[in-house]
């Protein structure tokens, strides 16, 4: 007897294709639904329930010129708007800055506040990512790209606005300061300067006038030991010429008496006394040479020798010694030495210090209003946000739609597949029982 019987070997490749693959999708597709409302489900309950976070954005931009007009034109303390900005942004990023108006603010800083948490730790958290702040690029060369952005990205419950409008106001404030603190240390400094060159000036002074005194003192010490040492020379040629007159008139007078003279009279007189005539004749005489002392005659001679013998000073026979006894007497005090010694202000008298009592002046009476300096101009104000950025409520949703739908198609594929393994097992024990049975029935045929 023989069998007919054939049993065909199943081709798990053969079967699963994407007829088996829809198949398979299909009757899974409860689970997928199931997965997909679940995953949408989870995504609704986090796009709801997680704590909202909005975003406010501020923008500062260069102040006008006039604003830093009466800075600049101080000769002090330049600044020019670009770089007032440029040290505004500094004080933005200055990490002491943004803790000294956390420390200052704490009232608008208890969301950031934890039980156990030390200042310091609570400003960490809320200066990791709150506050950015956005720069033009430096290779542009535009003056209209000069700007700094800021943004604060804060949760829900954090006045965010009040915080970044306060802290770009705490900043402008805290620079406006440094830079009152700078102008008041370079106007110091400078003051010192012009004070240090004042008493040099002072000092230069007082050693020249020093100085002139004593060349005038010491003039008028040497001229008034000349004029005395001219005074003494004078009476003592004076007193020599006295007694040589003396000695003159003792041996006219013992000349005059041996001739008998005792008038004065002349060489023609004599000579008529001697011939012992008497005529009428008036005689004129002229000669040229001096005419002897003791012509003069006995009594004119001793007269003379008598008062040159009561005379007790020479000086007045003299001009010079008067006029040596005027200058002495005007050396007995200098004019110039007592107007120098009296002068009240000397300041007065230094030289080449008018530029500095100038610049001393200005400095002094410079009164900048640092309180309305404007530094920057705020072109935007943070403004309360009309809606959070995060979280997006409708993105999270239809992430998680698809997340879901992919997650249930992953799962049905596999379960189809766990399946079909399944199946494939099954018929392959089955194709080997009948393969057993086949074989003796061919036997026997």
């Amino acid at each position: 007897m023989s069998s007919s019987l054939r049993v065909t070997p199943v081709h798990l490749a053969g079967k699963f294709g994407l007829e088996m693959l829809f198949q398979g999708l299909w009757q899974n597709k409860v689970l997928i639904f199931a997965v997909v409302v679940l995953v949408g489900a989870l995504s609704a309950v986090y796009a709801f329930l997680v704590t909202p976070e909005y975003q406010v954005t501020s923008m500062l931009r260069p102040a006008a010129i006039n604003e830093l007009d009466a800075l600049n034109r101080s000769e002090v303390y330049t600044l020019p708007p670009a770089q007032a900005l440029i040290k505004v942004g500094e004080a933005l990023e200055s990490y002491d800055i943004r803790l000294g108006f956390f420390r200052s603010h704490q009232n608008l800083f208890k969301a950031f506040s934890r039980p156990g948490r030390t200042l310091e730790q609570s400003f960490e958290e809320f200066n990791k990512n709150s506050i950015n702040l956005e720069v033009p690029d430096p290779k542009k060369a535009d003056a209209l790209s000069n700007y700094i952005k800021l943004e604060m990205t804060y949760p829900k419950g954090v006045d965010g606005v009040s915080i970044l409008n306060g802290f770009i106001e705490y900043a402008i404030n805290a620079e406006r300061q440094q830079i009152a603190a700078d102008l008041s240390v370079i106007v110091k400094n400078r003051l010192t300067e012009i004070e240090g060159k004042l008493s040099a000036a002072r000092s230069s002074y007082e050693m020249d006038k020093e100085a002139k005194i004593a060349k005038l003192a010491e003039k008028d010490v040497l001229h008034r030991a000349q004029l005395q040492d001219e005074l003494k020379a004078l009476r003592a040629q004076l007193t020599a010429v006295r007694s040589d007159r003396l000695a003159l008139l003792g041996e006219s007078i013992a000349i005059a008496k041996s001739l008998g003279i005792q008038k004065p009279s002349t060489l023609s007189s004599l000579g008529d006394k001697t011939n012992n005539r008497s005529s009428n004749v008036i005689r004129t005489e002229i000669n040229n040479q001096q005419v002897p002392l003791y012509f003069m005659g006995v009594e004119a001679l001793e007269a003379e020798r008598s008062a040159l013998l009561q005379r007790k000073s020479d000086d007045f026979t003299d001009v010079r010694i008067a006029q040596i006894a005027k200058d002495l007497q005007l050396l007995q005090s200098n004019r110039e030495i007592e107007l120098l010694n009296n002068r009240k202000n000397e300041d007065l008298f230094l030289s080449n210090v008018a530029p500095l009592r100038g610049e001393q002046a200005r400095l002094r009476s410079l009164n900048l209003d640092m309180a309305q300096l404007k530094l920057v101009v705020i072109d935007k104000l943070a403004l309360e946000p009309i809606k959070p950025i995060k979280p997006k409520k409708v993105l999270i949703l239809l992430s998680g739609l698809i997340l879901g739908g992919v997650l249930g198609v992953l799962i049905a594929l596999a379960r189809s597949l766990l399946l079909i393994r399944r199946n494939a097992a099954v018929d392959r024990a089955a194709h080997s029982q009948h393969a057993v049975i086949a074989e003796p029935a061919k036997i026997e045929r």
